[in-house]
């Protein structure tokens, strides 16, 4: 893989405006992402997870500035994009896409899927005519396993994985080189959800794709990606390889996240992590380390008067605890 990361954010923040404060005392700041650096390298799926409303699709969006960052810098192949005019960012729409979560939302009931497929080939000027077009979007189809006579169809007659199926084939159409996968399967079956993922990471072979995977599924994660990191309350609070993730965990969140992920063999037994409390509100956060209200080996004058940074570990990882 090159050196160069082909997405990164530096030092991100995404504030957005809660309820009133009351008469006279303005309003609530909502921090979604609160100072995040991460990147993905060419090639590689960085698997983003934590619990929901700890910012990781916020976060995602904000690679591709669907949303606008409150401050903090945006890198696509190595060009700074945080400022670029929506008709210099054009070019780069192309080269990163997105498929989201809500097969059943995403896909517009009104069009046809050859419709859904066509406009933003006809948006980027690929198409040169009405058959040039029928053929590119026959061809998408059958990449992503559908069949070309399916592209007459509306969303409401496919089941949810041959919904998420045609997203995936709505994100490859302008060949893009970097995909935000935000959570691409949890609103699936089961049964479905390996056929999904197979075929992302056989796309990823086939097209040298690069993935920001977002989700709360760890066996999900831990399948697909190269490198990790793990989101609470708006910061990345650990990232290391897949591998030092799951065999060797440094952060007592990620911890508590992986003891709390079932696992298919009856017979086996691990330690259940069992966590007091809930997440703490955005719009309140806790002075201090973000996790030590509920955190079981936090220290009272530390933990609670110090934000830890996110430093490297000598194994290797990266952990914002203290204590680690």
């Amino acid at each position: 893989m090159s050196a160069q990361p082909i997405a990164r954010v530096e030092a991100l923040y995404k504030s957005f405006r809660g309820p009133s404060r009351g008469i006279g005392r303005g309003r609530a700041e909502l921090r979604a992402v609160d100072g995040v650096t991460l990147d993905v390298m060419p090639g590689e799926t960085l698997g983003l997870v934590g619990e929901s409303g700890c910012g990781k699709s916020t976060l995602g969006r904000l690679f591709l500035r669907l949303h606008e960052p409150t401050s903090g810098r945006i890198y696509f192949e190595g060009r700074d994009i945080t400022e670029l005019s929506q008709s210099q960012l054009r070019p780069y729409r192309r080269k990163m896409q997105i498929i989201f979560q809500d097969p059943y939302s995403s896909l517009n009931p009104r069009m046809t899927v050859r419709a859904a497929l066509a406009e933003a080939l006809r948006v980027h000027g690929m198409v040169s005519s009405a058959s040039d077009e029928q053929e590119r979007v026959a061809a998408l189809l059958e990449r992503v396993g559908l069949r070309p006579e399916h592209m007459r169809r509306y969303p409401h007659e496919f089941s949810g994985g041959q919904r998420q199926r045609i997203g995936i084939a709505r994100a490859l159409a302008v060949s893009p080189r970097f995909i935000v996968a935000d959570e691409p399967v949890s609103a699936l079956d089961v049964s479905i959800r390996a056929q999904i993922v197979n075929l992302l990471s056989d796309l990823q072979e086939e097209l040298g794709l690069s993935y920001l995977f977002i989700a709360h599924d760890l066996h999900v994660v831990e399948h697909v990606s190269r490198r990790v990191a793990v989101m609470y309350l708006g910061r990345v609070v650990e990232r290391a390889t897949s591998q030092q993730i799951y065999e060797d965990p440094r952060h007592p969140y990620t911890r508590a996240l992986l003891s709390a992920a079932p696992v298919p063999d009856p017979d086996a037994h691990k330690r259940r992590l069992i966590l007091e409390g809930d997440v703490p509100s955005p719009l309140n956060p806790p002075r201090g380390c973000p996790f030590h209200p509920r955190c079981p080996i936090a220290e009272k004058g530390l933990c609670d008067r110090e934000v830890p940074a996110l430093r490297v570990l000598e194994s290797g990882h990266e952990a914002a605890c203290h204590l680690a």
